[in-house]
């Protein structure tokens, strides 16, 4: 084995661990943002976006509250900082030695920016009430999380002949979808649509205030749930893209079966239906804690292993 082989495998494990570090940091940040959203608190779903309306009103926010979050944003601050840490070593192994590793090097240099930017961010916006700083948040941990699974894989080839451009569409609609799903989030969207058969996209569009798709206005809550009636545009836009998602995701996953890269192929439709079956849960348990956490972890799973066919 070569040196440069030696340097490549030491980066991949690097980079399998920064993929390990990015998904407990983006799990951390969806925890404090839920939570201080209200999921899985005592009295749901009157406590649904009561921080928000304490904030929007002048008022204090409950210590239990603050407490109740301190440790998991104490971890998601030394989880973050390792993963900067990471990023850096990565770098050190692509620059530091001849030859240089010019394309990783891209790759980490590009990680770098983004694990600074994010900083910057969480820094800036700590008291932010703006959907686009979630969606910023979590949209950057995700590509964060795509470039670490690049650097995984570093020096192998990983496309699949024939299926580039479908799996590349696959990426921006299931991007698409997160976004949409953190506008939801969010804007305190959660209960505009309390049923299965509710949220008609038809009814949503013909009714619509396309001004509640801007992220850059901040939420403005009801006293009591539904709490933002008017988020029903935006769900039900989540809704039915979770359907044009699964449609496009589900014959790239059997044609990864039938083209010889099987288990890629079967864990991207294990994701695709323990998401849609998550998705269904939240819907019909009205937004428990647990299964939002596991909605976003899933986002996390699926656009990884969809990466890997890229």
């Amino acid at each position: 084995m070569t040196l440069t082989d030696r340097r490549l495998r030491f980066l991949r494990r690097l980079a399998l661990l920064c993929v390990v570090m990015v998904l407990a940091v983006t799990s951390l940040s969806a925890y404090l943002r839920l939570s201080k959203a209200g999921l899985g608190c005592a009295d749901w779903p009157a406590c649904y976006g009561q921080t928000l309306r304490h904030q929007q009103q002048g008022l204090a926010v409950p210590a239990e509250e603050q407490t109740a979050t301190a440790a998991a944003r104490l971890a998601h601050r030394i989880t973050a900082s390792m993963a900067l840490l990471l990023v850096i070593t990565m770098l050190m192994v692509c620059f530091g030695s001849q030859p240089v590793l010019l394309r990783e090097g891209m790759l980490a240099l590009a990680l770098l920016g983004l694990a600074l930017s994010l900083a910057v961010l969480g820094v800036w916006s700590s008291a932010a009430r703006l959907p686009a700083v979630a969606m910023g948040n979590l949209l950057g941990g995700f590509m964060m999380l795509g470039l670490s699974v690049r650097l995984v894989f570093a020096g192998r080839p990983l496309h699949q002949p024939g299926l580039r451009p479908w799996v590349g569409v696959a990426i921006v609609l299931v991007l698409l979808q997160v976004a949409l799903g953190v506008l939801v989030s969010a804007s305190y969207a959660g209960l505009s649509c309390t049923s299965l058969s509710s949220c008609s996209l038809g009814e949503a569009l013909r009714s619509a205030d396309w001004g509640q798709l801007n992220p850059w206005r901040e939420p403005v809550l009801d006293a009591t749930p539904p709490v933002q009636p008017s988020g029903v545009l935006a769900h039900s836009l989540h809704r039915h893209m979770a359907l044009l998602v699964a449609l496009w995701v589900i014959p790239l996953g059997i044609a990864a079966l039938r083209r010889g890269r099987r288990a890629t192929g079967a864990v991207l439709l294990a994701l695709l239906i323990a998401q849609l079956a998550v998705g269904l849960a939240m819907t019909v348990l009205a937004l428990p804690l647990a299964p939002a956490l596991a909605h976003n972890l899933l986002a996390a799973a699926l656009l990884a292993t969809l990466l890997t066919l890229f």
